[in-house]
C-alpha cells in the first residue's frame, strides 16, 4: 500500500501537568507523531504567536511532515487520539484555550472531503491560507508544497500574507 504524506499544524496555549509549557507540549506531541505507524519526516521549530479570538494566552505553533499508510479519515482519528491523550476535550467551542491542537493542513492526495469526527474533514484546511501561524512554520519544512486548490506553493501563500501593502489614501 502506498504511503501518504501529511502536513500537520500543531498548536498549544495551555500548560500540561506532565509536559509543562506549551512549547514542551509541542515537543512531546512531535515525539508522539513519530510512533504507531506514523513516520515524522520533518518538524519546524516552534514559534510563539498571539491568540486569535477570546483567548488571552499566547500560542506555541509548529508544523510537521508525517508519512503514514492511513487514509485522511484514519489519520484524523489518530490525531484526535493523540490530542485526547494530552488532555484535549472537544467541547465545541472555537478559539478557546487548548493543551494541544493537531490539524491536517495538506496531504499528497490533493483535495479531500469526507466524514470526520464532529463534521466533514476538508483538506486543504479551510483557513490555512490566511494563517501566518500555520504558513510560517510550514514554509520551513514544506515551502514548495502546492495548495491543490490555488496551485500556489506554501512559500507563495506566505509571501502574499507578508507582502507590504500600500497605505490607503
Amino acid at each position: 500500500m502506498a504511503k501518504h504524506r501529511y502536513l500537520v499544524a500543531l498548536g498549544s496555549n495551555m500548560r500540561h501537568p506532565r509536559h509543562g509549557s506549551p512549547r514542551r507540549v509541542l515537543a512531546a506531541a512531535l515525539a508522539a507523531l513519530d510512533h504507531g505507524k506514523l513516520d515524522l519526516l520533518a518538524a519546524s521549530r516552534v514559534i510563539e504567536t498571539p491568540p486569535l479570538g477570546p483567548s488571552r494566552r499566547r500560542y506555541a505553533n509548529a508544523a510537521a511532515l508525517i508519512r503514514s499508510k492511513r487514509d485522511p479519515g484514519e489519520m484524523l482519528r489518530k490525531l484526535h487520539k493523540i490530542e485526547h491523550r494530552f488532555g484535549r476535550r472537544r467541547t465545541g467551542g472555537a478559539w478557546g484555550a487548548r493543551v494541544l491542537d493537531l490539524d491536517i493542513v495538506l496531504w499528497n492526495g490533493g483535495a479531500y472531503t469526507g466524514p470526520g469526527e464532529g463534521g466533514d474533514l476538508v483538506i486543504p484546511h479551510r483557513s490555512f491560507r490566511e494563517r501566518r501561524f500555520v504558513l510560517d512554520p510550514a514554509a520551513t519544512i514544506a515551502g514548495r508544497w502546492r495548495d491543490p486548490l490555488t496551485g500556489l506553493s506554501i512559500n507563495q501563500l506566505r509571501a502574499r500574507l507578508t507582502k507590504p501593502r500600500a497605505a490607503p489614501r
